[in-house]
């Protein structure tokens, strides 16, 4: 019945998509954690001024940047330490294209989907593949910085000066508490957020009722299904169907949401035996790898979820830098997107 089917396809599908992800997240926490317990943050920042000022940033947007991994939000609101306001303008726009831990969910799926988990040397293809999304996150944002650096006519660079503190080994209990703090936000944004968009993307993907005599699933006929279809003509042009089209609506308010909105999209696309089927081998056999490339592309430069750029307005005291980050970073997503798609079809010769 309809409670069954909001609480198997709706509400475990969904949020038992992403909460899958928590122990890698996890692990992400714990290595960023112990380097600011060590000391080693300061010096890493010390040692990366010059090569940060070659772009147009300070040595001190290092923190800020690096904060960025585990979540963007934190980190643009730590580069109030930057005095310089335009270092500190530069560092705001580009912190979001740092790998958050958000998107980590979306980057395992699609790479245990799709990328083969042997060796190249000493080195596993998928965590290669991992960390190339990484880098190019890096790589784009120094350039968005170079480019940044030149429309705003910054000065010359001038050298960092800062305390060093001594080395010393992290505190197991800050580490813990640091762990269960990050783990408890995390769970709470899957209990609150992702739970509640869950459920209504339940309600849009399930109603209304398909006609009599329908052929095909119910969802092709429901509200989500025909936004899905108008989405579609947008993202056609970079290999995206129906299904990740909705999956990217509600990724806006958080982007972890995507897999569990694909989650849910699925189950209830699903028919007979696919039900039993998780969401990796289900979308492996519904996606081309052109696709598959094209969205992990589209996640380097993933638009920001709504928290990010309300805490962008809140920092610059102006929506305009705000929805020029959203705009950039859109442009940059749909183009990388674009030409991932467009060159690994004409590669691999597959749609």
């Amino acid at each position: 019945g309809i409670l069954r089917s909001l609480l198997v396809d709706g509400i475990l599908s969904g949020v038992g998509s992403v909460l899958v992800f928590l122990p890698q997240i996890l692990i992400l926490f714990l290595f960023i954690l112990s380097l600011e317990e060590s000391g080693y943050l300061p010096r890493a920042a010390f040692l990366l001024d010059r090569l940060m000022g070659s772009v147009g940033l300070s040595g001190r947007a290092f923190i800020p940047l690096l904060s960025s991994f585990a979540c963007a939000i934190p980190g643009i609101m730590a580069t109030r330490t930057i005095q310089d306001p335009r270092d500190r303008f530069a560092t705001i726009m580009i912190a979001p294209l740092m790998t958050c831990s958000a998107r980590l969910p979306v980057y395992a799926l699609i790479i245990g989907a799709f990328i083969p988990g042997r060796s190249i040397g000493i080195f596993n293809l998928q965590g290669l593949v991992l960390f190339g999304l990484y880098l190019s996150g890096i790589v784009s944002a120094m350039a968005v910085a170079y480019v940044m650096k030149h429309l705003m006519r910054k000065g010359q660079y001038v050298p960092l000066m800062l305390e060093l503190p001594h080395y010393h080994l992290p505190n197991l209990r800050n580490l813990a508490i640091g762990l269960w703090e990050r783990a408890r936000i995390f769970v709470t944004r899957v209990g609150t957020i992702i739970l509640s968009l869950m459920i209504i993307l339940w309600f849009l993907s399930s109603f209304p009722a398909p006609p009599d005599g329908a052929i095909g699933p119910a969802i092709q006929y429901s509200f989500a299904g025909h936004l899905g279809r108008m989405l579609e003509v947008i993202f056609a042009p970079i290999g995206f169907n129906w299904q990740i089209s909705i999956a990217l609506v509600p990724g806006m308010a958080a982007r972890e949401v995507a897999v569990g909105a694909l989650g849910t999209v699925y189950a209830l696309s699903a028919t007979g035996d696919q039900l039993a089927t998780t969401l990796t081998p289900m979308i492996a056999s519904t996606w081309s790898l052109p696709t598959a490339l094209s969205l992990l592309a589209w996640y380097v430069f993933a638009p920001q979820c709504i928290s990010t750029l309300s805490i962008v307005k809140r920092e610059t005291n102006s929506w305009k830098p705000a929805l020029a980050m959203a705009a950039y970073m859109f442009a940059l997503a749909y183009l990388a997107s674009f030409a991932t798609y467009q060159i690994s079809r004409a590669l691999l010769g597959a749609g």
